[in-house]
């Protein structure tokens, strides 16, 4: 990393060189001219030559002893010529720098960031040839480690042995990776081997230095002498200087040091993270890497050996089996020399021994990686010799590890070494973890982390909260509503906690926003672990509920995983959490508006994908619910749910636009029951048909009532309130005012008739018959077909410009009743049910009811309808606009014709066909759009080429749009086009030749000029517009179709929701005596106004109230039915082909591995064999020998027999 020069000039004052003091001559010199520090005597400084009495007594060089420390004259950037590579950063100091100074340089004044992980490499033979398997290690596991984990490498930084492999592979990782982040590999070199270091000098620091690196000829020399030039595919060098020149190994110290350093620090802006973990890699290695480990173990570093590679690392790898197997007591003494010189045959066996032996006392520092392993589990094999140096039972020993392991995404090894049972682990000590853990979206950690007992209700505080928000991405949709809606004060430092509860808000509404309490709220509750600015937060509201309560940290959660999509994340918190069914589908509303505001096409298809997966859970739950007790699943449709605004599951439902969750066989069975009110569903249509047009008939038998049903339903819901969890019976409140009754419609308590006396039991029937929504329905529908009767009447008979007859006054008067209910509906009537607070309309903001109100079509065909009715009636009162005024009323009865069609949206057959209209109508607007610009083309072309002379803008406008328009139905007025077929003759006053139509109706002279242009014009006007648009239409009506076809039960069923929603909400009476239902709502609403008394509605529809204990128990029964469908989608899974595969692979990996651990065990076995039979036959021998040599007294005992097999 380059970093400008004014930067790096302080560096000579802090970092020191070496030099040597004393000239030592070296015995092994023939010539005695070269010192012991490896610098001929014309290198030194006078005063170390002229030093006599000291080299006289000293005989042995020490670098501390006989060098002083000067400032720094090689520092900078380093340009490695040809190389094409970006300057990397290098550093001569001396060995005993202090570590700290190092650090600081390496992050703050190169910019490197601190490292999730150092791994220091060491050994290799200097061969430029390394194993296959060898290099796949470095590049796959080492490199690609790494990068993943944002890991240091450290190795000797020079271009031999394995710093050169190693720069080989992270050379490749990075010239095929597409991504940002670039291994940082830095080499810590001895200064005295470095070729052409003299290029590096500079006191004032290079910037950069030309460093000649590739080899010549001429370097021959300097490579037998010791000379090796640094590798340039490393990011930064340390050169350490110990005062020698030529001699490997003066960098140990301080690369030690460094290391320790490193080891003691933290991740995490600030050192807020993990203690940096620190590996040492041993690949190969002579004898001196011996002294290396030994070292590290002192330092408490931990080693991985990597076994097959060869020298120190499998000596170790052998010995280390050897101790596990054998017992601490390990091998025999004469053995291990053996087996050192077998390794080392150059090696002291003695010393080497005592090295090993000092080694395997910090034996639990020591791991040992092997071919078998292969280097995709390089990462596995690392953090187990991370866990393994901990050695202690101690959760808190293990954070760090808990925490890498979190990073490196591998649960399997969190659960194989991290929570096998031995560590005591606590909540408070996984928190940490299981933030890494939502940071980064490791889900499979989270549920690890959670299922073994950490609190959730502990762990999630606004802090916390506010940090998980801050890792949305900068250039999402998120983003930009978490930051308009926050309301931080000006100048403050700390970033102000995220409005989640606003952008909810302006996501869903008011109808569908979770409730979010602001941090400045009271807490009533200062025990409770999240209490403020969270769901959480407890409050006097009698809708709180202690079980709600207790899920609020799932739910806030789970609306954090929704909002940055997070998709498995928010899966499991939807699978722990409460109101599993209202849930999903207020995340698949969630999700989905997001995805229309999503500008990233991917992004928005992701949350697509994820509305569906909710969709479809919210559908199978409820499907499981209705399963096991129909009853309680209606209720679980009707009941509020406080984490969703207080919305049902049909209005989320509604607004998700689940249409596959209408279709299911328990919704539908409560819209029936809904609209048929008290009556039984069974009851004939003729039969309703005639009680409706003969009213006294609704006394007879002719119309059935739920009167038993309703009486068994209400007596279970008053009284049964521990009737089983598991769907054993209904229950309800015992407060009977807090409730509606399943099968309720506008008057309360209607079960209550039975048992009345006879006059009251007909009062019941009558009011049942006409306050039932398909009565309403009928009512609606007659009235509106006489309506539509008068209307025809009075356009064709009755409207007359000096006169208003009598009909058209009631046409009149009939068109305000309609405009009243319009009024109704629109500023309250059924939108009421759907206001937050579940207190009616009044607590709705107006702009939020107009909104729901337009957003349905047939609404806005109504308004439509009854503008043009108003307008249409001033203009036929305005005198001078009595034509205009009937213009207007015959296209509005046209619009009021059009609305008809509503109506039979309730039939089953015909209802898809009317949304199949409505979507072919999207299609014919782009048909239109083709034909419109093929037929403006058409069109102008040859009213230009037969008319050029006529100025008449009317005629020009009909033959250049209406005429074109006409040619596609087949009207192709040749006579008017052709002219051979018209007469030829002079009939303009302009130059040139023209043709006279024979009939004189239709205008003026055609020019005959270029008129085969305009046939072959017309041609390929009707090739195009009759051949390829139409059919082109005709295909796209029929994809239509084919689609909405397929579907079609699942938009009726949506459809005939909204139609029964609408009509149970309406007055029993329909226009125009619906004026009178009218009248009593105004005179209510006055009357509260007069007396300054609330308005709450007796019965909201389609919505539900349960006392607290109720609801715990429909939500504790939900859960239930959660769990076990839960369990058998899991059962499914495990049952299914591809994880039948899975397994079937695991379990043969697993057999392979044990293989090959036989074949392994068997050869040691066979090794062991042939030494027995090496012995019994050394046994033998002496037991011949002794028996034949004198020392044995004559007459002895005999040998013993060998034994019996």
């Amino acid at each position: 990393m380059v970093v400008p020069e004014k930067e790096q000039s302080w560096i000579p004052r802090i970092f020191k060189k070496k030099t040597c003091t004393t000239f030592i001559t070296d015995l092994t010199d023939p010539g005695g001219t070269l010192c012991q520090c490896g610098c001929p005597r014309n290198a030194h400084l006078s005063v170390a030559v002229e030093d006599a009495f000291g080299r006289a007594v000293v005989t042995v060089w020490d670098s501390d002893a006989h060098t002083t420390e000067k400032p720094t004259d090689a520092f900078g950037d380093l340009d490695f010529l040809g190389s094409g590579r970006k300057a990397s950063n290098f550093l001569r100091l001396s060995d005993r720098t202090d570590p700290a100074a190092a650090y600081n340089l390496v992050t703050s004044t190169w910019g490197f960031p601190p490292p999730n992980l150092v791994v220091s490499v060491l050994g290799g033979s200097g061969a430029p040839i390394l194993q296959t398997w060898l290099q796949d290690l470095l590049r796959r596991g080492l490199v690609r480690a790494a990068q993943s984990t944002g890991a240091w490498i450290v190795t000797g930084g020079l271009h031999r042995g394995i710093g050169r492999h190693v720069g080989v592979a992270v050379r490749d990782h990075q010239t095929a990776s597409t991504g940002d982040s670039k291994v940082v590999a830095m080499g810590v070199a001895p200064w005295g081997v470095v070729r052409n270091r003299d290029a590096l000098l500079n006191s004032k620091g290079s910037f950069p230095a030309r460093y000649p690196w590739r080899s010549n000829p001429k370097d021959r020399d300097q490579k037998d002498s010791g000379q090796f030039p640094l590798d340039y595919n490393y990011s930064a060098f340390f050169l350490v200087d110990d005062g020698t020149q030529g001699r490997l190994g003066g960098e140990n110290r301080f690369r030690l040091n460094f290391e320790s350093y490193i080891a003691r620090q933290k991740t995490g802006v600030g050192g807020t993270g993990i203690d940096i973990p620190v590996l040492l890699l041993l690949i190969e290695g002579d004898e001196k890497m011996l002294k290396r480990i030994e070292d590290a173990t002192q330092a408490q570093l931990p080693c991985l050996l990597v076994a097959g590679s060869g020298g120190a690392a499998d000596c170790l790898a052998e010995t280390l089996e050897d101790t596990l197997i054998l017992g601490s007591g390990g091998s025999r003494r004469g053995e291990a020399q053996d087996q050192l010189r077998r390794f080392f045959p150059k090696g002291d066996p003695e010393v080497l021994q005592a090295q090993v032996e000092r080694i395997m006392t910090r034996k639990e520092l020591l791991t040992v990686y092997s071919l078998e392993d292969g280097p995709e589990e390089f990462e596995t094999i690392v953090l187990k010799a991370l866990v393994k140096a901990c050695g202690s039972s101690e959760a808190s020993a293990y954070l760090d590890e808990l925490r890498l392991a979190v990073a490196w995404n591998r649960v399997d090894i969190a659960q194989r070494e991290l929570f096998r049972g031995d560590i005591q682990w606590r909540s408070f000590h996984l928190e940490a973890s299981l933030l890494d853990a939502l940071l980064n979206d490791r889900p499979e950690f989270v549920r690890l982390l959670i299922s073994r007992g950490l609190s959730l209700s502990h762990f999630l505080t606004p802090a916390r909260l506010t940090h998980l928000y801050s890792v949305t991405p900068p250039n999402s949709v998120v983003h930009h509503l978490l930051g308009q809606a926050s309301h931080g004060p000006k100048g403050s430092v700390e970033a102000p906690p995220p409005d989640v509860g606003h952008v909810l808000r302006l996501l869903l509404g008011e109808m569908c926003a979770p409730t979010y309490y602001p941090e400045s709220a009271a807490d009533p509750d200062p025990g409770h672990g999240c209490a403020r600015g969270l769901l959480s937060a407890k409050t006097n509201s009698e809708l709180k509920l202690n079980a709600v309560l207790g899920q609020a940290p799932l739910s806030d959660l789970l609306l954090w995983a929704l909002l940055l999509n997070r998709a498995q994340m928010a899966l499991y918190f939807w699978e722990m959490g409460s109101n599993a069914v209202a849930s999903a589908l207020g995340a698949s509303l969630l999700l989905r508006v997001l995805a229309r505001m999503e500008s990233e096409a991917e992004e928005a298809e992701r949350r697509k994908d994820l509305a569906a997966k909710f969709e479809g859970l919210g559908v199978d739950l409820f499907g499981q619910c209705y399963r096991s007790n129909e009853k309680w699943a209606a209720w679980l449709l009707l009941h509020r749910c406080p984490l969703w605004g207080d919305a049902t599951c049909l209005q989320l439902a509604m607004q998700a636009d689940a249409r596959a969750f209408f279709a299911q066989d328990g919704v539908q069975s409560l819209l029936t029951q809904k609209w048929w009110g008290a009556m039984d569903s069974t009851t004939p249509v003729w039969a309703l048909v005639l009680t409706f047009f003969c009213p006294p008939l609704v006394y007879t038998n002719l119309i059935t009532f739920r009167k038993s049903k309703e009486e068994s339903l209400q007596k279970g819901l008053e009284l049964d309130m521990d009737k089983g969890i598991n769907g054993e019976g209904p229950f309800g409140p015992t407060n009977p005012t807090e409730k509606m009754p399943l099968g309720a419609s506008r008057q309360p308590r209607h079960s209550g008739c039975c048992g009345e006396p006879c006059w009251r039991q007909c009062l019941c029937r009558w009011s049942h018959f006409w306050g039932a929504p398909v009565t309403a329905f009928m009512g609606n529908v007659v009235s509106y077909l006489l309506f539509l009767l008068l209307f025809a009447r009075v356009l064709l008979i009755d409207f007359h410009p000096s006169t208003i007859s009598a009909f058209e006054l009631l046409l009149y008067f009939w068109a305000f009743t309609l405009l009243c209910e319009e009024f109704r509906q629109g500023l309250g009537g059924s939108w009421g049910s759907l206001s937050i607070g579940g207190q009616g309309h009044g607590h709705t903001p107006l702009r939020r009811r107009l909104c729901l109100y337009l957003a349905d079509t047939w609404n806005q065909c109504d308004l439509a309808a009854l503008t043009c009715f108003l307008l249409g009636v001033g203009c036929r009162l305005t005198p001078g606009l009595y034509e205009l005024g009937r213009a207007i009323f015959c296209l509005d009865f046209m619009v009021f014709t059009v609305r008809l069609l509503h109506i039979f949206t309730v039939n089953k057959q015909l209802g898809p066909k009317i949304v199949i209209v409505n979507k072919m109508m999207k299609d014919v607007f782009f048909f239109l759009f083709f034909l419109g610009v093929w037929l403006v083309a058409y069109g102008v072309a040859t009213e230009g080429l037969l008319r050029p002379q006529d100025r008449n803008l009317p005629n020009i406008l009909r033959r250049v749009f209406y005429r074109p328009y006409l040619q596609i139905f087949g009207q192709i007025p040749q006579e008017e086009m052709d002219v051979a077929l018209m007469e030829h003759v002079n009939c303009s006053s302009e130059q040139g030749l023209w043709a006279h139509p024979l009939e004189t109706r239709t205008g003026s002279c055609v020019s005959t000029y270029a008129n085969w242009l305009v046939l072959l014009l017309l041609v390929v006007f009707l090739l195009v517009a009759n051949i390829l648009l139409v059919n082109l239409l005709i295909a796209m009506f029929s994809h239509t179709f084919g689609t909405v076809q397929g579907n079609s039960d699942l938009y009726w069923k949506a459809q005939r929701y909204s139609l029964i929603r609408e009509f149970h909400s309406r007055p029993a009476l329909a226009p125009p005596f619906i004026i009178i239902s009218h009248v009593r709502l105004f005179i209510g609403r006055l009357r509260r106004l007069w007396t300054r008394l609330p308005y709450y509605p007796q019965v909201e529809h389609f919505r539900v109230y349960l006392s607290k204990e109720a609801e715990r128990k429909l939500l504790t029964w939900e859960s239930v039915q959660k769990e076990n469908f839960l369990l058998v989608r899991a059962r499914d899974k495990r049952e299914s082909d591809s994880e039948r595969l899975k397994r079937t692979s695991q379990k043969v990996d697993s057999a392979l591995k044990q293989l090959g651990q036989i074949r392994q065990y068997e050869q040691r076995l066979k090794g062991l064999e042939r030494e027995v039979q090496h012995c019994n036959r050394v046994l033998a021998w002496m037991a011949e020998a002794l028996s034949h040599s004198p020392l044995l007294p004559p007459g002895g005992p005999p040998p013993p027999a060998p034994p019996e097999p």
